[in-house]
């Protein structure tokens, strides 16, 4: 069957004549309709190449309709180059079975790689795939429906707001602030790496308001970058629990203006590495659990939760895409940001009532060797 939009024949292969004929019935209108062309000649390689390049110019966004991070882009770029491209990248796009990526996938967990690292291989491939489908690329997805390995190893922890404190005074002095911020206010990791005093505003002890300004984060190859989502530009609360940790340790390391409140130096932000080390050094010899920056990240967002702060405002604070918030409340929020600090001061302190235990994932025992 010829494709007049392309210029190219439709082939497909069937046991029967009578077959054959019901499908060429079927398929005329949907060729006239533009539902059905002729599959492209574009080999896997060929469209992984255009689509990485205009994910770097930022014309292919996510799902969100956003910019890819230049992180995740890099990963992408990684894992098809590694795992997927010397498997698959001479065959035309419409030449790749599902059959084949499900091989790939159990090849990989065969080699002992972790339920996350096999995602995340088939992760760049399934976006590729709705990519190349949507602009009449391909009329079948190969990466639908497969068997994909399940994310073990990980446990819950229950914690409140005491165990989180004792964390920190666990901690060397130079890396309390770094940790509370993260509990106390929910940054992102590339955010705190990013943040500068000048963002830090009302930590005066007569202020009648205070906030954290998240405007950016920081990535290790492109420098300063805007957070992930609209959303990600906000401001967050600073109870009077975490204004404690950020007045000493701006007063301590000096630091003034645009210098990064938590850079290695003024001008350079911290490696993620090295507080991470020192911290669980610290936790080991404490006798204490591990945590890492982003699951005290969560543990924020459920203290947030357990404080009574509305969901709405709470995923405002912590920088969730999905929040609900509407413009016009945006600009008000303002003149809610003294009450809820308030309020979360006081959860955080237990002159709420009983407190309530909060849930993270993914918390792990330290290993004797990360001492």
């Amino acid at each position: 069957m010829f494709d007049k939009r392309t210029g190219r024949k439709i082939r497909k292969t069937f046991p029967t004549f009578a077959a054959a004929k019901s499908w060429r019935q079927d398929a005329l209108p949907a060729v006239r309709k533009g539902a059905m062309a002729a599959p492209s000649r574009l080999t896997l390689r060929e469209a992984s190449e255009q689509w990485l390049a205009g994910i770097e110019r930022g014309d292919v966004l996510s799902r969100r309709r956003t910019p890819y991070k230049p992180s995740v882009t890099r990963g992408y770029r990684h894992d098809l180059t590694a795992y997927v491209l010397p498997e698959f990248g001479a065959l035309r796009l419409s030449e790749v079975r599902r059959a084949e990526v499900q091989l790939l996938i159990d090849e990989l967990v065969a080699r002992k790689l972790s339920s996350s690292k096999v995602r995340n291989v088939v992760t760049p491939l399934q976006a590729l795939y709705r990519w190349t489908r949507r602009r009449g690329l391909v009329d079948i997805d190969p990466t639908d429906d497969l068997e994909l390995p399940e994310v073990t190893g990980s446990r819950e922890w229950d914690g409140t707001p005491a165990d989180v404190a004792a964390l920190l005074a666990a901690l060397p002095e130079e890396d309390r602030a770094l940790w509370a911020t993260a509990a106390y206010a929910g940054p992102r990791r590339g955010e705190l790496r990013a943040l500068r005093v000048v963002d830090l505003v009302g930590l005066e002890a007569d202020a009648e308001e205070r906030w954290i300004s998240v405007e950016r984060g920081w990535d290790d190859v492109e420098g300063v970058i805007l957070p992930k989502s609209k959303a990600g530009v906000r401001r967050t609360l600073i109870p009077e629990t975490l204004r404690v940790y950020l007045v000493a340790h701006v007063q301590r390391t000096g630091r003034s203006g645009d210098d990064l409140v938590f850079g290695r130096r003024a001008r350079q932000p911290f490696t993620p590495g090295h507080p991470q080390d020192r911290a669980d050094k610290a936790w080991t010899e404490a006798k204490l659990e591990r945590t890492t920056l982003q699951l005290l990240r969560h543990a924020c967002g459920s203290f947030l939760n357990a404080a009574g702060i509305a969901e709405a405002r709470a995923d405002r604070y912590m920088g969730h895409g999905r929040s609900t918030i509407g413009d016009r409340y945006r600009h008000a929020l303002k003149g809610q940001l003294a009450a809820d600090a308030q309020r979360l001061d006081d959860y955080l302190n237990g002159r709420t009532g009983e407190v309530v235990a909060i849930r993270t994932r993914h918390l792990s025992p330290i290993s004797a060797a990360s001492g």
